[in-house]
């Protein structure tokens, strides 16, 4: 027996150095990323640290230098993550809670960029999980969503933000992490979980420039004595403290091992229906043309000259009419994915812009509280600005979701939008809500003492496609004639797999 056993060791050896010849002579290398650690407990009080990208700490060709978003290749990263997360982190179980970075307190660049990568980092994972929602005497009704909590706190609010309409009162209903940190909010927010000591899965997804000082305070703050990491360790890793309901707690690093490619993410087949848009006879087509001098119409002073905007709605986000979580559910994430597919040759935009997510909107009532970071706008147009390497501002001046007459919020919408030229000779593609569409516009008709208006958006209608232009002198025209031309029906209520 001896003879053979040493010749069976013989062969795996040479196996072995005729794997690394090859791979020293060019060929590729491949290693299989180390085991994870077992799922965490859901008896325990889980602080789960997933390590968004910014300019300062990210893997090469993940974020483009020039607009501090992520590249095709961070946004397939971001969407293998989720399932890394979702299965070997939480060992399948249901989030508790998402925070997430406040874009604003995050400029980036020259342009100061808002940070959307946090995000748009956590986006598929949200997806994964589920949320159960009931209004008055309605039956509770569950969908592929859930929040991502990103709304200010009560520190000092970033310059040129809107005071909110609601504050986050408790904590945990919908605050966000701020990267400046002010007044230690994001200890503060991080504290009360672990003070209130309910079982579950807390996530918070920011860059490493706030995960790491998070990490460090809270160690120090309870006395943990944890080896906290000190330098970045890359895109990859999602850290853990554990604390189990002795007290003890535990620091756990997780390595996905993901290698994302650099095309843009394909779609599963078959999800993902074409369809023609709809004749102007059945979805109430319009197309408004208004020309100083004509009709009386008047180009009023500050317009802007040389920009179309792109307006569309947010994807599907409403299982039943009342359900609000201010997210989009799983058939959104389709459309959302699928939009730089669905709109290639129908528009031309050169930058992309939304609501700041940071804004709250009422919601169901649910476990999670009634208040709800509307994100889902951005969440649609993000994968638009990846693919297309667009730069990606929010209208974040101006409380859209305020209690205000509506012809107040429509006439601050259509200043920001259409006046004081920060806009001129450019083109917008603007993810909205649906609602505060045809006022916005009717705001800019009434500017021209026109008197035409636009009709209403249709509450079924997620593929149409609004479209403003002003010329070189300020005339103006609008129509809905585009559209996506993905058909809503045949959407998967479940959100793709990757």
């Amino acid at each position: 027996m001896a003879p053979s056993r040493i010749s069976t060791v013989a062969i795996w050896f040479l196996a072995i150095l005729s794997a690394a010849a090859l791979a020293g002579c060019g060929g590729t290398a491949t290693s299989n990323p180390p085991t994870p650690p077992a799922p965490l407990s859901a008896g325990n009080v889980n602080l789960i640290f997933v390590v968004s990208e910014d300019l300062s700490y990210a893997a090469p060709g993940d974020v483009n230098l020039k607009t501090a978003n992520l590249t095709n290749r961070g946004l397939q990263r971001s969407l293998r993550m989720a399932t890394f997360l979702k299965q070997s982190v939480l060992g399948g179980n249901n989030v508790t809670i998402i925070h997430v970075l406040t874009p604003m307190t995050h400029l980036q660049t020259a342009n100061n960029y808002p940070d959307m990568v946090a995000l748009d980092t956590v986006q598929q994972f949200a997806m994964l999980n589920e949320i159960t929602l009931s209004y008055e005497n309605n039956t509770p009704v569950r969908a592929n969503s859930y929040p991502l909590n990103v709304a200010y706190s009560s520190a000092r609010l970033p310059d040129g933000v809107a005071e909110p309409l609601v504050n986050c009162s408790p904590l945990a209903s919908c605050q966000g992490l701020d990267f400046r940190d002010e007044d230690g909010g994001n200890e503060a927010l991080a504290s009360a979980i672990i003070k209130t000591g309910t079982p579950g899965y807390y996530v918070f997804s920011a860059p490493w420039g706030t995960v790491r000082p998070l990490i460090a305070n809270l160690n120090q703050l309870e006395g943990y004595a944890l080896a906290v990491p000190t330098s970045y360790a890359g895109p990859n890793y999602i850290y853990a403290i554990s604390i189990a309901p002795s007290g003890a707690a535990s620091l756990i690093t997780y390595d996905s091992g993901v290698n994302p490619s650099s095309t843009y993410p394909l779609l599963p087949a078959g999800a993902i229906v074409s369809a023609p848009c709809l004749p102007v006879t059945t979805h109430g087509g319009f197309h408004i043309v208004v020309t100083g001098g004509a009709g009386g119409a008047v180009v009023p002073a500050g317009i802007n000259t040389n920009e179309t905007v792109y307006l569309v709605r947010h994807a599907e986000a409403h299982p039943v009419d009342w359900w609000e979580d201010g997210n989009y559910i799983g058939s959104g994430q389709w459309r959302a994915l699928d939009l730089p597919n669905a709109l290639r040759g129908k528009i031309y935009p050169d930058r992309v812009l939304s609501i700041d997510p940071a804004q709250v909107t009422p919601g169901s009532t649910s476990a999670q509280g009634d208040a709800y970071s509307y994100v889902r706008t951005n969440a649609t147009v993000l994968p638009y600005a990846i693919a297309n390497n667009l730069p990606y501002q929010l209208a974040a001046n101006f409380e859209l979701l305020a209690q205000n007459p509506p012809q107040q919020l429509a006439t601050q919408a259509s200043t920001f939008l259409f006046f004081g030229g920060q806009f001129s000779n450019k083109r917008l593609l603007v993810g909205w809500e649906h609602d505060h569409i045809p006022p916005t516009v009717n705001a800019l008709l009434q500017t021209y003492h026109g008197g035409q208006t636009a009709p209403n958006w249709p509450d079924d209608d997620f593929d149409t496609v609004w479209t403003v232009k002003l010329d070189e002198a300020g005339n103006l025209s609008v129509d809905n004639a585009t559209c996506e031309g993905i058909k809503s029906s045949t959407l998967p209520a479940t959100p793709p797999q990757f």
